[in-house]
């Protein structure tokens, strides 16, 4: 991840983050460094609850700071900009929730791929009915970030490898044309999302029926 994130060091918007004088031209100590490093993971915790819940855009850099309890020279050490941040907390969602929570808890219900599709629902309908439901932090940066800017294309690749794992479990189930079927299951998963944003609890299970629909139709191999 932080080769990823020095890879976009200068594309992103840095106009977050001001030069500090405090650090520029400086050089640091070993506690120092030891000291920023160790405030990286605090920053990252941060974001990830403050942007989680929120959103990025209604997320100022003094928040963070507030609620990670770091400086703003470990900030300046750690990251160029606060989309730089914002990727950080991505890839820390896709450890989290994609395969902490989503991909476990689909192979915790199910063994059989089929049954394992079909779960998604199940575990989504538990999710969309708590009352702290925060939707999809990968679609929801898609939508607020500026098109084929740095953190749009990062949101874009985290909702590929779910697709990527949809595919792998059409593959097991000897279903054809696994791509096009990822991306058509993975519509219903995106759909029944943002339906529960609207408010309708029951999106999981409606979306779960037109799914059941989509699979006994599907070719086999």
């Amino acid at each position: 991840m932080i080769a990823y994130c020095k890879y976009h060091r200068g594309m992103s918007d840095r106009r977050s983050f001001d030069s500090d004088p405090s650090i520029a031209g400086s050089s640091l100590t070993k506690r120092e460094i030891k000291k920023y490093s160790n405030a990286r993971e605090r920053l990252v915790a941060a974001a990830y609850d403050l942007f989680a819940a929120r959103g990025i855009g209604r997320v100022g850099v003094e928040k963070i700071l507030a609620k990670s309890g770091c400086a703003k020279a470990s900030l300046y050490y750690n990251f160029d900009s606060k989309n730089e941040l914002a990727i950080a907390f991505l890839d820390r969602r896709e450890e989290v929730w994609t395969r902490g929570w989503l991909e476990n808890e689909v192979n915790r219900r199910a063994s059989h791929p089929e049954e394992r599709l079909l779960a998604i629902f199940d575990v989504f309908d538990g999710w969309f009915r708590k009352k702290d439901f925060e939707g999809c932090s990968f679609i929801n940066v898609l939508l607020e970030a500026e098109t084929d800017s740095p953190i749009h294309r990062a949101a874009a690749i985290h909702l590929a490898k779910i697709r990527a794992i949809v595919r792998d479990w059409a593959d097991d189930a000897g279903l054809s044309d696994s791509e096009s079927f990822a991306q058509a299951w993975h519509i219903l998963m995106k759909g029944s999302i943002v339906t529960a944003g609207e408010g309708h609890h029951d999106a999981a299970r409606d979306a779960k029926r037109a799914a059941k629909l989509v699979l006994d139709g599907w070719a086999r191999k």
